[in-house]
């Protein structure tokens, strides 16, 4: 089957929701590669993996003995995100296929209760094309680019708020993939800048422009990051559902550290 014709099958079978915007983003854009069921009419699992974070693929369906299948025919991947009921009885078999322990990290999808909190700051602004050149100074993992595939894409076609403190930019705030109803909102703030409330303010002007714009901010961030927990809480987000990583062990410190990076606790079960 073309991969065209299998990221069309998978973009019909989903459902555009806060677990899946960021999902159709990438089959829209092309940006990702699908392994799906060898049966069109049902189409019942699938596992979608974004070229630019390879590692990291997402999966869709409750077999999970097709989703271990689908996991053998891709390269580079160290985890897979997948619903709360699968997780366990995809981790026993990853665990004894691979040989290896697994551990499970939940994610958590968020969307505002009402209209997000204001929360000016002097030092935020909203980001254009002039300021490329202050975010290409940025170290790779805090650029904001999302899945946009590149700063310029993301500041012409996204939407990105940041700190700039002298000329640097400190953090930033932007939307990391956009769907019809739907736009996914990440945050990054330097470390020397955390708890300053940089991250609140441009948080605040991303979401409040995703609202104006008409459509739904979507936070997402692991069970375990504390302060962006308490970030979403403080804008006016509330939790909606929940989706689990299953992590292959030696992979743990790679996933865990993209997946929290606001916050270095730990506390994950694993399966032997």
């Amino acid at each position: 089957m073309a991969p065209e014709r299998k990221r069309d099958l998978l973009l019909a079978m989903l459902v555009e929701n806060p677990e899946t915007v960021i999902s159709i983003h990438l089959l829209r854009r092309g940006d990702c590669n699908v392994y799906i069921s060898g049966d069109e009419r049902l189409r019942s699992v699938a596992v979608l993996q974004p070229k630019a974070l390879p590692t990291e693929p997402t999966g869709f369906g409750s077999d999970v003995n097709t989703l271990m299948q689908k996991l053998t025919q891709m390269k580079g991947w160290q985890c897979i995100l997948v619903d709360k009921e699968v997780a366990s009885p995809l981790g026993a078999i990853i665990s004894s296929q691979l040989k290896t322990p697994v551990y499970f990290l939940d994610d958590i999808y968020h969307i505002p209760h009402g209209q997000i909190l204001s929360c000016e700051n002097q030092l935020v602004r909203r980001l254009m094309l002039d300021d490329l050149t202050l975010l290409e100074a940025l170290p790779r993992e805090a650029q904001p680019i999302g899945f946009w595939g590149d700063l310029r894409t993301s500041l012409i076609e996204g939407l990105v708020a940041g700190a700039i403190v002298g000329d640097k930019v400190v953090a930033t705030s932007f939307v990391s993939a956009r769907g019809q109803r739907y736009a996914d909102v990440g945050v990054y703030v330097l470390e020397n800048y955390r708890q300053r409330g940089l991250a609140t303010a441009a948080a605040s002007v991303v979401a409040r422009s995703v609202q104006s714009d008409g459509l739904i901010p979507v936070w997402s961030c692991g069970s375990h990051n504390i302060p962006s927990l308490r970030l979403a809480r403080k804008l006016g987000f509330i939790e909606v559902s929940r989706r689990t990583y299953v992590v292959i062990k030696k992979y743990l410190r790679d996933v865990s550290s993209r997946t929290y990076p606001l916050d270095n606790e730990r506390d994950s079960e694993t399966v032997e």
